[in-house]
């Protein structure tokens, strides 16, 4: 219509949990959600996805739709859903590195995780493993760290790639102990893995599925696990504080999270039908397959965890000085 007013976008979304949030909360949702997973087809965030979309499903009387859209570790898609309509029909997986690491070593990340999303729940968590070549001379954590600490030339370590939670965790251990380590990134946990079971490299940080069945057939040996809890695939390893570096809790977690300004009502609907997920047997076994645990969360306490992972990156990347890409 000629001469009619159209608000802003941003002003809609603002207004959206004022207007709207009691009749929400008596009808939310009405139609299928979709689920968008920032990265493409078959990897761990597909799986975590498609591990608690059909029992949210049950739970909310609607279909929930699986969305892969990959591209920039991410960060794209994660983009694309922070800015959309905070209604709760769009909503998107999240990692340690999209509202972890990725905000700082981003300059054009396009959202802030703290202003942007808002936070759902946690899905699940699962430590990595610092694992070694056979011919590399330690067989625990301490061992490595005294060697790294007194060796003249830095030790070569491979990750995934520049930037990934499996890079900084290294530089985290590295700032925390003094230890002298050169980074060897790799375009992908693969490559990374066949150099160390090559040689190539002699210590890696990986995701305990890739390296599970070379742990068990001890091709290589793992020092620790980067979580609070020992791995169920890898029960012999112990973890960081158990090896002697306490306070040291960097698992791979993944969640859910809805453009900000959702109405609370819809994030408490789905917080619960995730939950309710978390609890049923299935969900927990096809969790496990993947080393994971599942991580019922309120919320708030979601929030929290990403406030604090943030600030641990953002302060690890200034002291070491990693430039943002």
């Amino acid at each position: 219509m000629r001469g009619a007013f159209v608000l802003p976008a941003a002003l809609v979304a603002a207004l959206l949990p004022a207007v709207f949030g009691p009749a929400v909360a008596e009808t939310y949702p009405t139609r299928p959600i979709t689920l968008v997973v920032p990265f493409a087809p078959g990897g761990s965030a597909s799986t975590m996805a498609r591990s608690v979309a059909d029992k949210m499903s049950a739970t909310l009387g609607q279909q929930i739709v699986i969305d892969n859209r990959g591209g920039a570790g991410g960060t794209v898609a994660t983009r694309a859903v922070a800015k959309g309509m905070p209604d709760g029909y769009t909503i998107v997986v999240t990692t340690s590195a999209t509202v972890g690491t990725s905000p700082s070593l981003l300059h054009n990340l396009g959202y802030d995780p703290r202003r942007d999303l808002d936070p759902i729940g946690l899905i699940a968590a699962t430590p990595n493993a610092i694992v070694v070549h056979p011919s590399f001379p330690a067989r625990a954590l301490a061992e490595l760290i005294k060697i790294g600490k007194e060796t003249t030339t830095p030790i070569p370590y491979g990750s995934p790639g520049t930037g990934t939670l499996n890079h900084l965790t290294v530089e985290l251990l590295a700032y925390r102990t003094g230890m002298k380590l050169s980074h060897v990134p790799y375009k992908g946990a693969a490559p990374a893995l066949n150099d160390l079971l090559g040689g190539h490299i002699g210590v890696l940080i990986s995701a305990i599925p890739n390296a599970h069945s070379h742990l068990v057939a001890g091709t290589i040996h793992g020092l620790a696990v980067t979580g609070a809890k020992r791995s169920a695939l890898i029960p012999a390893v112990p973890t960081f504080a158990e090896a002697g570096l306490a306070g040291y809790d960097v698992p791979l977690r993944w969640g859910l999270a809805a453009p900000a300004g959702t109405p609370r009502a819809v994030i408490d609907t789905l917080n619960r039908a995730l939950n309710a997920a978390l609890m049923t047997g299935e969900v927990r076994e096809r969790l496990a397959i993947e080393g994971a645990e599942p991580q019922p969360t309120t919320p708030q306490e979601y929030a929290a965890i990403i406030d604090r992972e943030l600030t641990m990156w953002s302060d690890l990347v200034k002291a070491v000085g990693i430039k943002p890409e």
